[in-house]
């Protein structure tokens, strides 16, 4: 909203209000059905809504809607097909190979320094943009730096892990299981850092512009503010997570703790490029497309990768000069990806911000009549 065209401050505390009420509507319900969807576009929508009917269309930054819009369509894209990626990547280094330990010592440090040089740049751009500006170079100066002493503090992990380990995938995935839980707790602390300003800024600006004439448009966040966000944060994954978790981490796609590796890490990875483009992406909806892409990676390579094909057919020590051919009904029944889950989680994403905005049009109205 262009804040030339606010009469009062009065008015910006009621559509602020408005859009907050009515994103925690929209975010509650979706969340009771079990979607994932992105809490930034349900903000975004609500303000939408209610500045259009306290203010009017002029009154709309037109151009950000479309770049809202524009990464609701591109993210989850490119996370799937980065993770989708990542996973051909890992698959073809450690489980196709045959000396699975020699793989592990040399591929999986690569793979946890890689991390940590993402995590490390992904969280000074995303967590701590507020305090001190990072560029480019920054960063990549940074993440090079991180990713040596990571890869030399790995290998060393890696070669004792490995010791005894027998010479089978399911150990191989096990050794990830550390790296995805430090993963998860840098991806959660920058989805926080992002997401609970959804709440805590429009919130922190109705408290700095209650019972002022004219609009302040630098807003001072007291501390009890933070902790409130913070709590709200924390109460909301104890009390309604579990459904979101169960949907995101077992009901989409099967997932083990090396394809769960690569979801954090190509989520990370994404909007972290994202971020340096300006792009207003949804961290939500990179992890859940990048489930989705590994997801379908799986299907597809099921299906056509005539390399997995032969060594799941020659794993247990038979030898095939030529490989059968996959016949139309074992297609049919490789189906990796819950179809209804998709469906489902799309047509939440793609009505997200008009019905917030509609909330919030509602609740101005109300809120106007009232006052």
């Amino acid at each position: 909203i262009d804040p030339a065209q606010l009469p009062n401050a009065n008015v910006f505390i009621w559509v602020m209000m408005s859009a907050l009420l009515a994103s925690a509507l929209w975010v509650h319900l979706a969340t009771y059905l079990g979607a994932p969807i992105s809490t930034t576009h349900a903000i975004v929508g609500g303000i939408l809504g209610a500045g259009l009917v306290g203010l009017g269309s002029d009154a709309i930054d037109w151009r950000v809607v479309a770049q809202v819009f524009a990464s609701w369509m591109m993210a989850p894209v490119a996370g799937g097909l980065v993770a989708a990626g990542l996973l051909a990547f890992v698959e073809n280094s450690l489980i196709y190979q045959e000396d699975k330990i020699a793989a592990v010592r040399r591929w999986v440090p690569v793979f946890v320094a890689l991390m940590a040089a993402v995590f490390s740049a992904f969280i000074a751009v995303n967590a701590f943009a507020h305090i001190w500006t990072v560029g480019v170079l920054h960063a990549a100066a940074a993440a090079v730096l991180v990713f040596g002493l990571a890869y030399l503090a790995a290998r060393p992990w890696v070669r004792i892990r490995s010791e005894g380990m027998e010479n089978r995938n399911q150990n191989v995935r096990q050794l990830f299981r550390f790296p995805l839980i430090f993963a998860a707790c840098l991806l959660s602390f920058a989805h926080g850092s992002n997401d609970v300003a959804n709440a805590v800024g429009p919130l922190a600006a109705i408290l700095e512009n209650a019972g002022q004439d004219a609009l302040i448009d630098s807003a001072e966040v007291p501390f009890w503010v933070m902790l409130l966000g913070a709590s709200g944060v924390s109460l909301g994954l104890f009390l309604f997570g579990p459904r979101i978790i169960r949907v995101v981490g077992g009901q989409i796609t099967k997932m083990n703790p090396m394809r769960a590796f690569c979801v954090a890490l190509a989520a990370a990875a994404t909007v972290l490029v994202a971020s340096e483009l300006g792009m207003p992406v949804s961290t939500t909806q990179t992890v859940v497309g990048a489930v989705f892409g590994i997801g379908f990676f799986r299907e597809y390579a099921s299906k056509y990768s005539r390399r997995r094909r032969y060594y799941i057919l020659t794993k247990k020590g038979r030898r095939l000069a030529v490989l059968p051919p996959v016949s139309q009904d074992e297609l049919r029944r490789r189906k990796l990806v819950r179809r209804s889950h998709l469906i489902g989680i799309v047509a939440t994403w793609a009505i997200t911000v008009p019905c917030a905005a509609a909330l919030a049009a509602l609740l101005y109205s109300a809120i106007d009549w009232i006052r």
